[in-house]
């Protein structure tokens, strides 16, 4: 099984991705540490790259059986499409699971004041969170709501 975790920064996914990947046993793939581990390799201008090195450690562990749990923004429908095409490649199934963070304060509040276990990873603003790219979800997908 492929869960595909999706929503802005600073909505919780980061944790909910870790307490299911521990709770499955299930291989956890997160995208802000390989975009961060490719910057410390020299890479400046990232596009796809960290998202189509996880699409294929992801396909790998699901070929060999085993669960993954992804955590990215996604905030595109062609990631989001990626990941299931991923998923149907290794002949898994697959959820997708959008978090949002209902109130526009607490949001704010947590882009502004959290912190990361990612070493040297620059943290978002809350005008780069708001003004970014970020498409409406239109498949079935679970939706977590946090405050």
């Amino acid at each position: 099984m492929l869960y595909i975790l999706g929503g802005l920064p600073a909505t919780g996914k980061t944790e909910l991705s870790k307490f299911l990947a521990a709770s499955l046993n299930a291989a956890y793939i997160r995208i802000d540490t390989i975009e961060q581990s490719l910057r410390e390799q020299g890479f400046k201008n990232l596009y796809d790259e960290g998202y189509q090195i996880a699409f294929s450690i992801a396909l790998d562990n699901l070929k060999n059986g085993i669960p993954v749990v992804t955590d990215s923004t996604n905030p595109v429908k062609e990631s989001r499409n990626a990941w299931v095409g991923v998923a149907k490649k290794a002949q898994s199934s697959f959820t997708e699971i959008e978090v949002i963070c209902s109130d526009k304060q607490e949001h704010r509040l947590r882009v502004e004041t959290r912190s990361t276990d990612i070493p040297n990873l620059l943290l978002p603003s809350w005008e780069s969170v708001t003004t970014r790219e970020y498409e409406k979800w239109k498949s079935p997908h679970i939706i977590v709501v946090v405050n």
